[in-house]
């Protein structure tokens, strides 16, 4: 038996490709509200590597953000760090700002940066900082 704070995993969406898709449409538009219509849209655009786009909707928006074992504040925790270690500034610019929606404060997304420097090093800290300060406007 785990202990009362120890989740057992849970079951990931289905596997089927119409059910991630609508769960990867569900997770994106909660992260970023607004941002895309309602209906289903075809994210591709016509040039190399279109389809990686909607790749990331399936694989990373619905099968990892459409699980339940994570809060989508915990689950932006995770994304900062770990974007912050691999010095992914772009994609730290668009989840810094999913981090305010998903329930984080600027400050605590300091934290997340200051924490990470002690362990992806004081460059990459830099470098995201940088990349944070221009997404959030500061």
């Amino acid at each position: 038996m785990a202990p009362k704070d120890v989740q057992e995993p849970v079951e990931a969406v289905s596997g089927a490709p119409d059910d991630l898709r609508a769960a990867g449409w569900k997770a994106m538009r909660a992260a970023l509200p607004g941002v895309f219509p309602e209906e289903d849209v075809d994210l591709r655009d016509g040039r190399l590597g279109e389809e990686l786009v909607d790749i990331g909707l399936t694989a990373v928006w619905g099968a990892l953000w459409g699980r339940e074992g994570l809060s989508p504040r915990d689950r932006s925790l995770v994304t900062l760090s770990v974007l912050i270690a691999l010095r992914a500034e772009t994609e730290l610019k668009t989840h810094a700002r999913i981090a305010l929606t998903n329930g984080l404060t600027k400050n605590e997304i300091a934290e997340v940066l200051y924490h990470a420097g002690g362990y992806a090093g004081f460059p990459a800290a830099v470098s995201a900082r940088t990349a944070v300060r221009e997404a959030l406007g500061e």
